[in-house]
């Protein structure tokens, strides 16, 4: 017996913590076209968890708090700029969000370019630091 959830949109969602929740949404949004589905404030005027979707995909976030699985989750800014995780996210034209998200400030550390298996992409961090790596190469296609 499989485990899978075949019968969802996607079986693998990203999750991240941010120390500014409601602005890294906005930021989200601005920069990379995300649109949040659920947004659930906490009482210290953070998130409590967060989903945004982007297509068939999904990120759920939530403000950096003190709690049995924050204190699994490092930020970028403790790990001396590394990240532990990153996420990549299959676009139609990676030069129009390389476009969409340098307008909005993003910090483009893998410029824009073709790849040797296939596709074309960009790498970025977000205004926290989290790795977000767009491109038009679909693995699904393959």
């Amino acid at each position: 017996m499989t485990q899978l959830a075949k019968n969802t949109r996607s079986a693998l969602i990203p999750c991240l913590r941010y120390r500014d929740a409601p602005a890294a949404i906005d930021w989200l949004q601005r920069a990379f076209g995300f649109e949040a589905l659920m947004v659930v404030p906490d009482e210290q005027g953070g998130i409590a968890h967060a989903q945004l979707g982007f297509g068939n995909g999904m990120v759920m976030l939530g403000s950096v708090a003190d709690s049995e699985y924050g204190r699994l989750m490092a930020q970028p800014d403790e790990t001396g700029g590394a990240g532990t995780q990153s996420v990549y996210v299959v676009v139609n034209s990676a030069d129009a969000l390389y476009t969409q998200a340098k307008a909005a400030g993003a910090d483009v550390v893998i410029e824009l370019k073709d790849e040797d298996y296939g596709g074309r992409g960009f790498t970025c961090r977000d205004p926290e630091g989290h790795v977000w790596s767009f491109g038009t190469y679909d693995p699904w296609q393959e």
